[in-house]
This record gives C-alpha cells, sequence and structure tokens, in this order.
C-alpha cells in the first residue's frame, strides 16, 4: 500500500534554482480575484448552531474549480438563464472528468450573463451548490488512505516537481494536505503559481475553505517537506501533500 501512495510521484528533486532570483511561475489566464468560488467551503465545527451549511464540499470544490478553468466560457453579454437552467448548464461543466485535455474555446460550455466564475458563484449562489454534486463520493475516494501513511522525502520532492511541472503547463494542480495524525487538516487545495527561493519553493495556492485570499504552502529544499506557510486554521508547520483527479485512478 506504501507502494501504492508513493506512485504518484516520480521522487525526482526540484533542480536547485539558479543564482538569479526566478520570477513566480503561474497558470497563464487563472486569476484568484475572478477565477474561483465567491463562497467558501464552510467547516462544520466552527459553525455548530448553525443550519443548512455547506460544509465538508471542499474535494467537491476544488475538483469543480478545475472543470470550471478548463471546460467552461463564460459570456456576459448573453442573457442570464434561471435557477435551474444555471443548474443544467453547470452540471454540463462538472460531468467532464478534471484529467481530460482541455477543448478549445469554441468548445467550452458556455456560461452566460457573468464575466467570471467569482461573478457567477455569488450571483448564483444556490444553483451551483445545486450543480456542483454529492460530497459523499469524494470522502470515499480509495487514495484518500494515504493521510494515514509517513511518506518518504523523495515522494515529497517528487510531488513538488511535479507541482512545478504541470503548473509551468498551465494546468492547475489540486492537492491533497495533511498533517495527519494531528486531526487538524485533512484537507484539499489548488496550487497555481510557484516560485523559487534559494531554500525553498513557495506556492501560491486556493483554498475552498478561504476565498478572500491566497495562501501559501512552502517546500523545504534542505529537508523536502512541505510546510504549511499560510493555511486556513492550520498551525505553520509540516504537512504532507498528494496529487489528486489527475487521472481515472489517482
Amino acid at each position: 500500500m506504501l507502494l501504492a501512495g508513493a506512485a504518484c510521484a516520480t521522487g525526482q528533486r526540484p533542480p536547485p534554482p539558479s543564482s538569479a532570483a526566478a520570477p513566480p511561475t503561474a497558470v497563464p489566464a487563472f486569476l484568484f480575484a475572478t477565477d474561483t468560488f465567491a463562497f467558501p467551503n464552510q467547516v462544520r465545527a466552527k459553525n455548530r448552531d448553525a443550519d443548512d451549511l455547506y460544509a465538508n464540499y471542499c474535494f467537491v470544490m476544488a475538483r469543480s474549480l478545475r472543470q470550471f478553468f478548463a471546460f467552461a466560457r463564460f459570456d456576459p453579454s448573453a442573457p442570464r438563464l434561471d435557477h435551474d437552467a444555471y443548474v443544467e448548464r453547470i452540471r454540463q461543466v462538472v460531468a467532464r472528468a478534471p484529467w481530460e485535455p482541455v477543448p478549445p474555446p469554441d468548445d467550452r460550455v458556455v456560461i452566460p450573463g457573468y464575466a467570471n466564475l467569482r461573478a457567477l458563484s455569488g450571483g448564483e449562489e444556490s444553483a451551483v451548490k445545486a450543480a456542483l454534486g454529492p460530497r459523499f463520493w469524494t470522502w470515499v475516494h480509495w487514495t484518500n488512505w494515504r493521510v494515514v501513511f509517513p511518506m518518504t522525502s523523495g515522494h515529497q520532492a517528487g510531488v513538488a516537481r511535479e507541482i512545478m511541472d504541470e503548473i509551468a503547463r498551465g494546468q492547475l494542480v489540486q492537492l491533497l494536505v495533511t498533517n495527519w495524525p494531528k486531526p487538524e487538516l485533512n484537507h484539499t487545495v489548488v496550487a497555481y503559481e510557484f516560485r523559487e527561493e534559494d531554500a525553498a519553493i513557495v506556492f501560491h495556492i486556493w483554498d475552498p475553505n478561504e476565498p478572500g485570499a491566497p495562501g501559501i504552502m512552502t517546500f523545504d529544499r534542505q529537508q523536502s517537506r512541505f510546510v504549511a506557510t499560510r493555511m486556513y486554521d492550520t498551525e505553520p508547520g509540516i504537512i504532507r501533500a498528494f496529487r489528486m483527479y489527475y487521472s481515472p485512478w489517482l
């Protein structure tokens, strides 16, 4: 089982940075302010007395963020739809597997009446939530067991290398992040930018729990491990990271 967990990364270490500070590398055309959801995944432990929480949907939201970026095209000049029509249109977007090739713009699902995902999810929040789908199967996905196992430094270096390579190719990277056995972080985020420094690689992430600002996770080059530098409701410290939903099996 440990070998299966390690199979998602090659173990190849990220190369050392050049002597000159490199500029950030980001997914082209992705903007945190416009290409993310306006509402958060809520945390039930922080809202114990609230009814009708949209809680424990972090995996659904992160996967859907990637699907919107790859498979949707927004047309703000087109007439807006009613609630049910938006639900149906959004379901067409999230029906596509996130690892499928990105189609040309003319072949993407058209979302009329809004300029971007932030505007759509703010204006049609109930339709978006209804269309994204259930959370149960994301909880029991067979790869989630990886959080309970320690991983080698080589494995984590390979994950860091893969994140960098995917971002450089223009792909958003969904990650399962954990500091188990500490019962604090078993969560998912989406990496969209990195910056290489002498001692670390700094990854900018979108966190479903925090729609207002990017988070930061860092890969320590010397120790070959990830650190939660600025992550929602998480004490800074060592974490483990795994890629998610990038093939039919992983």
